[in-house]
């Protein structure tokens, strides 16, 4: 979202004010939003549910023609729901693959509950719905809802510098939020499955993003229970570029900013065998970094099977550890040269400058000042 709303200031013409449930982070955080107007609201309750009471109140007196909702299910739903309600004025949602048929089916009951406060409203009387591939917009069909369908996919900033270059050290890297469906546990077991291989071929994979609901302990269970050898190593060390630890397996926790970076450029290739996605900005990150990508369907790439970025796994032990094989044995310039096909995908299809001048399209119609875009469905 904060590419999107700065690509939309600086070529699309959008004048963009963003509000959001201020978290723990916020503070530090808020200076990277520039040169965007960023407001974060006092959250109570229960943190999932992000109620956040001074949001509505705000919303109504910025005088918006228009607001878009990223994320569907917490509090900013209900308060965009009444600022329509009192304004008459048209909004867009973006779902990011929250209506997902994996996605829904987690934590069903509690949806219910939200979907009759105020979530079926908010997708309901949304102008306009966004997509970030073919395959959400079909979820989104299949979910019920019949509003035209903006299909416009995520963007990424490509680094600055030189990328490609790796060092001896062969590496993997999963990042992202440790979540059951990310498929992990799989991912574990066929590495496990695969260990005499990995070691053959130097490879350790590294485990970097943030815990949700206690995932990473789990996973470090598993990992003990399938005989893998673990370490925590946090990412900035990682990203210095010293030794690596004796082990197959490294935790290295969040990583954001020039951390993120440094380590990104350190590791060899990149891994999501995920359930269920929306468009899952890790991996076109990754490919920005010419990384080559071992990756499931559904993380709604098929452009990076097409252009030979990307290995295609399942989400069984069996067919990750096939995908995993085709690395373990590669060379490095196999490895380069998938990576490099990752790159030229992205430069020509996953600009934020081109996404911002789509969404604006499609601001422009919802606004009554200009035509119905060509890319909307339904």
């Amino acid at each position: 979202m904060r590419s999107l709303g700065k690509a939309l200031v600086a070529g699309a013409g959008v004048d963009v004010e963003v509000h959001g449930v201020a978290d723990g982070g916020w503070a530090g955080d808020a200076e990277s939003w520039q040169p965007l107007r960023c407001e974060g609201h006092e959250g109570r309750g229960p943190g999932g549910l992000a109620y956040a009471p001074g949001l509505g109140g705000a919303l109504l007196a910025g005088g918006y023609g228009l607001l878009h909702t990223h994320g569907i299910w917490q509090w900013p739903s209900a308060a965009v729901s009444r600022w329509h309600g009192k304004t008459g004025r048209p909004y867009v949602v973006s779902p990011h693959g929250m209506l997902d048929p994996w996605a829904v089916k987690q934590s069903r009951w509690k949806k219910r509950v939200v979907s009759v406060w105020y979530e079926a409203a908010h997708l309901r009387e949304a102008g306009c719905l966004h997509a970030l591939c073919d395959a959400e917009a079909e979820a989104i069909h299949a979910y019920g809802l019949r509003q035209p369908i903006a299909v416009i996919p995520n963007g990424v900033d490509l680094p600055e510098g030189e990328v490609g270059l790796r060092g001896e050290d062969r590496l993997m890297l999963f990042m992202g939020r440790l979540h059951p469906k990310k498929g992990l546990p799989n991912a574990l077991r066929a590495w496990a499955a695969r260990r005499g291989e990995a070691k053959r071929g130097g490879w350790r994979l590294v485990v970097a993003g943030w815990d949700q609901g206690g995932h990473e302990a789990e996973l470090k269970r598993l990992a003990t229970e399938s005989g893998l050898v673990w370490a925590d190593v946090p990412a900035a060390a990682l990203a210095g570029g010293g030794a690596m630890p004796e082990a197959e397996v490294v935790f290295a926790g969040p990583a954001f900013g020039e951390v993120k970076d440094a380590l990104v450029r350190r590791v060899s290739a990149f891994v999501l065998p995920s359930f269920s996605e929306g468009l899952p900005m890790s991996v076109l990150e990754a490919w920005a970094y010419r990384l080559p990508v071992l990756m499931t369907d559904y993380c709604n790439l098929p452009e990076g099977f097409a252009a030979g970025a990307a290995v295609r796994t399942g989400t069984g032990v069996e067919e990750i550890g096939v995908g995993l094989g085709e690395f373990f044995g590669a060379t490095g310039g196999w490895l380069e040269g998938v990576g490099a096909k990752g790159r030229a995908l992205v430069e020509g299809s996953f600009t934020w400058a081109a996404c911002a001048g789509q969404m604006a399209e499609v601001y422009r119609w919802q606004l009554g000042a200009g035509p119905r875009p060509s890319f909307v469905v339904g």
